[in-house]
C-alpha cells in the first residue's frame, strides 16, 4: 500500500516554514509497511488543492491533507476535498457546540467564523481534537483514504495516534518496511553508485536511494514484505554483497554520524582524543561534541589560526614554521604532537591548510590541507587536496580528518 502527504498553506512555500508535518507521518507510515511515495505542498488556493486531493487519491491508497482546517477564508482544505471526491458538505451543530465549549473553559466566546470548522465532507467521520478547535475528518473514497488532519504539530501527532492509526491498522494488509542505512566515507556519489549499481539494479526489492550530502554518501536499502523475517532477509542478501565492494570506506550500516562511530570506539576502549584546528575553525570539536557523552573521550582542543598561536599554545617550532610554512607535512604534525601531549589525549587531530577563496599559491594551491594524527605510537600526516569553495573545503577538511581518526582506531589505513 503506498501513501502521498499534502501539506496545506502558503506559509510552507516560504523560507521561514519548514513543513515538519511530512517528517512524522513518513516516519509512522513507514512502521507500519506503507511507503510514501509522493509529498507535495499546496498553498491556499482551493482548485489547485483540489487536484492535488484528486491526482493522489488517483494514485494511492492512502492520502493524508495536513493543514487548512482553521475558521479563516484562507483556510480551503474542507471545501477542496468536498470538490475533490464531487461531495458535497453537511453543517454539524454537535461539532460548533463543542468548539463553542472549548472556548467557554478559556473564558472566551467563539467567533462567527468558527462555525467554518464545523463543516463536514459529506460522507466523512469526524475526528475529534483533544488539542485544539479544529477536527479531522476521516473520508473512505472509492479508490483511497483520505485523512484530514489539522496543520499544528502537537495536534496533528494526537490525533493521528488516538484517532487515525487505530483506524488504518485495520485497513492495512500484512505488511512490514525495513532498512539499512549504509554511510560511506572518501568516495564521490558516482564512484559509490558505479561500485554497487551491478548490485542492486538486479533488483526492485529492496529498492536502493543514494544520497550524497556535504560530507559523506549515503546508501538507503529498504525491503517491503509481508514479515519482518523476509524483508531483513532481503537485505542480509544484498547487503552481504554491497558491503565488501564498500571495505573500509563503509562506516556503518545503521545510519550514525562518523563522529557518533568515533565516540562509541572511543568510550568501549576508554580511551580520549583532543584536536588543533587551523583552517577548520573548530569544526572538528564542533562535530565531535555534538555527540551526547562525548565529554567522556573529547578533552578539548586549540583552534590555532594564527602562525604565533601555533608557537605559544602547541610548541610548534618558529624555525619549522618560517621554513616549511604553516600548510604543511611537518607542521600539522607538530600541531597534533602538540595538541595530544599538552591535554593528555590518547589520539589528537591537527588541520591546517588553504580553504580559500584566496590565500594560495602555486606550490600550496586554494584547497590544500595536511591533517596530522598523533597516537600513542606515533605521528601521522596525511595531504589531500579538496574541491569547492570556503565552506565545502572546511567541511570535507573536517570529515577527512575525522575519518582518518576511524580508519587508525579500526586498524585499516587511508586510501589513496
Amino acid at each position: 500500500m503506498n501513501a502521498e502527504i499534502v501539506a496545506v498553506g502558503s506559509e510552507l512555500l516560504t523560507p521561514q516554514k519548514i513543513d515538519t508535518n511530512s517528517l512524522f507521518l513518513t516516519d509512522q507510515l513507514n512502521s507500519l509497511g506503507v511507503e510514501v511515495v509522493q509529498k507535495c505542498i499546496v498553498g491556499d488556493d482551493r482548485a489547485r488543492l483540489a487536484e492535488a486531493i484528486r491526482s493522489a487519491a488517483a494514485r494511492s491508497q492512502v492520502v493524508i491533507v495536513t493543514g487548512g482546517l482553521g475558521p479563516t477564508e484562507d483556510d480551503v482544505t474542507r471545501d477542496a476535498a468536498a470538490a475533490a471526491l464531487g461531495r458535497g458538505m453537511q453543517f454539524s451543530q454537535a461539532i460548533c457546540d463543542t468548539i463553542a465549549e472549548r472556548f467557554r473553559r478559556f473564558n472566551r466566546k467563539m467567533a462567527e467564523i468558527n462555525k467554518r470548522q464545523a463543516f463536514v465532507v459529506d460522507g466523512a467521520e469526524v475526528l475529534p481534537n483533544d488539542r485544539g478547535s479544529a477536527p479531522g475528518q476521516w473520508i473512505d473514497a472509492d479508490s483511497a483514504i483520505i485523512m484530514l488532519l489539522p496543520g499544528p504539530p502537537k495536534e496533528l501527532m494526537a490525533m493521528w495516534e488516538l484517532q487515525c492509526l487505530p483506524r488504518l491498522q485495520l485497513k492495512l494488509p500484512p505488511q512490514v518496511i525495513r532498512a539499512r542505512f549504509y554511510r560511506i566515507a572518501g568516495m564521490t556519489e558516482s564512484d559509490v553508485d558505479q561500485s554497487i549499481a551491478p548490485i542492486y539494479t538486479r533488483y526492485t526489492n529492496p529498492a536502493c536511494t543514494i544520497l550524497a550530502g556535504p560530507s559523506d554518501i549515503q546508501v538507503h536499502l529498504r525491503a517491503r514484505c509481508d514479515t519482518a523475517e523476509e524483508a531483513e532477509a532481503l537485505l542480509a542478501e544484498v547487503g552481504s554483497q554491497i558491503e565488501p565492494i564498500l571495505g573500509n570506506r563503509l562506516y556503518t550500516c545503521t545510519g550514525e554520524s562518523l563522529e557518533e562511530c568515533i565516540g562509541a570506539i572511543l568510550v568501549e576502549r576508554g580511551e580520549t582524543v583532543s584536536v588543533a584546528e587551523s583552517c577548520t575553525g573548530g569544526r572538528l570539536a564542533e562535530r565531535l561534541t555534538q555527540v551526547p557523552g562525548s565529554s567522556g573521550y573529547f578533552v578539548g582542543g586549540f583552534i590555532t589560526y594564527s602562525n604565533d598561536a601555533k608557537v605559544k599554545l602547541l610548541g610548534v617550532d618558529a624555525g619549522m614554521l618560517e621554513k616549511q610554512g604553516a600548510v604543511s607535512d611537518l607542521v600539522a604534525r607538530a600541531m597534533a604532537v602538540g595538541a595530544r601531549d599538552k591535554l593528555g589525549a590518547a589520539y589528537a587531530l591537527a588541520v591546517t591548510g588553504v580553504a580559500g577563496p584566496d590565500g594560495g599559491t602555486e606550490q600550496v594551491p586554494v584547497g590544500t590541507v595536511y591533517i596530522g594524527l598523533a597516537t600513542p605510537s606515533g605521528v601521522h600526516a596525511t595531504h589531500v587536496r579538496l574541491p569547492g569553495d570556503r565552506s565545502r573545503v572546511r567541511t570535507m577538511a573536517a570529515q577527512t580528518a575525522l575519518d582518518l581518526l576511524r580508519l587508525h582506531l579500526v586498524g585499516h589505513t587511508r586510501d589513496k
